[in-house]
């Protein structure tokens, strides 16, 4: 009895985790942390909002939703290229690490088209008056966008390093853990710009 219990435990031990989870353990628990602070972020907003609305209404018309439109699908894009660049690199063969940096090269691309049509958009802003003390709108506005600007950048610091290793050779079918990781880091900052954009930009 003693050595069946024993045997189940280790096997349990021993499970691997889902295969839709690709990547690092220690990565998605970073990942889903991520995703409960930008929970209470827009949970907050809707709160205020709610409190609020015709002042989120008339602040919200302000914004430019064309550039908005455009980093959503500079994301979608981007996250894209780096699905098929892990795809690809999973895949192997002779032109796998070619092909695979060349799709995250084509996702930094996006990603810093991201970066220059918000920093457009801010800019404007700015130069409108826009402060974190203008109004309550601002102030989440600023703030949500904003620290979704800073997992951007650092996601396109994430992405020049898997460029890097893959140009190298680095990973290869069956060793695709840190491609794997960097690319679910990738796809939650697209993941929560598709909830950001709507919410902010979007709802009445």
């Amino acid at each position: 009895m003693t050595m069946s219990r024993s045997h189940s435990s280790s096997s349990a031990a021993a499970l691997p985790l889902p295969a839709a989870l690709q990547g690092d353990i220690a990565v998605w628990i970073f990942l889903l942390a991520e995703l409960l602070a930008f929970g209470v972020f827009f949970l907050a907003y809707a709160f205020a909002r709610a409190r609020n609305p015709a002042l989120f209404d008339a602040a919200q018309a302000g914004l430019d939703r064309q550039s908005g439109l455009i980093n959503t699908l500079l994301l979608v894009s981007s996250s894209a290229l780096v699905a098929h660049a892990v795809a690809v690199v999973r895949r192997g063969g002779g032109n796998a690490a070619r092909q695979g940096a060349a799709a995250l090269l084509g996702a930094i691309a996006c990603g810093l088209g991201f970066i220059v049509v918000k920093g457009s958009e801010y800019a404007a802003h700015f130069a409108a008056g826009m402060e974190l003390s203008s109004s309550t709108f601002s102030m989440f506005y600023l703030c949500l966008t904003g620290f979704h600007f800073f997992h951007v950048v650092l996601g396109l610091a994430v992405l020049a390093v898997l460029w890097r290793q893959t140009v190298a050779g680095v990973y290869r079918p069956g060793d695709l853990n840190g491609l794997e990781s960097g690319a679910a880091y990738w796809h939650m900052v697209d993941l929560v710009w598709l909830v950001l954009f709507p919410l902010v930009y979007l709802m009445h």
